[in-house]
């Protein structure tokens, strides 16, 4: 591999950085769904009125599925590539179930958006409540693993 090569792709700290600001906004635009920003007051802070508006906050979050995708995408393909054994500890299988999680039920989060697809009511609560769940479970996890300074995995 060419030093240019080399040199173009990403460090580990910036696909890192990348991956955390992802979920803070993944986070504030999910949240946003719901009317909580405007129901408490939150979006009549100077600058964060787009909050209370449920399309920005929708295509917002909707963008950034479409990076975690990518991003997620990129770290896999690289690994693959790099020919590295990768083993992921238990909380590292945890957070990759837990996007693997959010990222189905959000995909029937937007199906159950078009106009032409009709699910059940209760298949929507239970998709919609599952989504929230994963997401939330997601964050706390990160956290947890960031307090304890916990890894993803090893390396080989």
């Amino acid at each position: 591999m060419s030093e240019n090569t080399a040199a173009a792709r990403p460090s580990a700290r910036s696909v890192k950085a990348l991956y955390i600001l992802i979920l803070f906004f993944m986070a504030l635009t999910g949240f946003g769904q719901m009317p909580i920003y405007n129901r408490y007051y939150m979006s009549d802070i100077p600058g964060f009125g787009w909050l209370a508006d449920f399309y920005i906050t929708r295509y917002i979050h909707y963008l950034g599925a479409v990076l975690l995708i990518g991003l997620s995408s990129y770290v896999v393909t690289e690994l693959v590539l790099s020919r590295r054994r990768v083993r992921l500890n238990p909380n590292g299988w945890a957070r990759a179930a837990l996007l693997t999680a959010i990222g189905l039920s959000g995909a029937l989060v937007v199906v159950k958006n078009f106009s032409y697809v009709h699910f059940p009511d209760g298949f929507i609560i239970a998709v919609d409540l599952f989504h929230l769940a994963a997401a939330v479970a997601l964050l706390m996890t990160n956290l947890a693993c960031l307090i304890t300074k916990r890894r993803w995995a090893g390396v080989d």
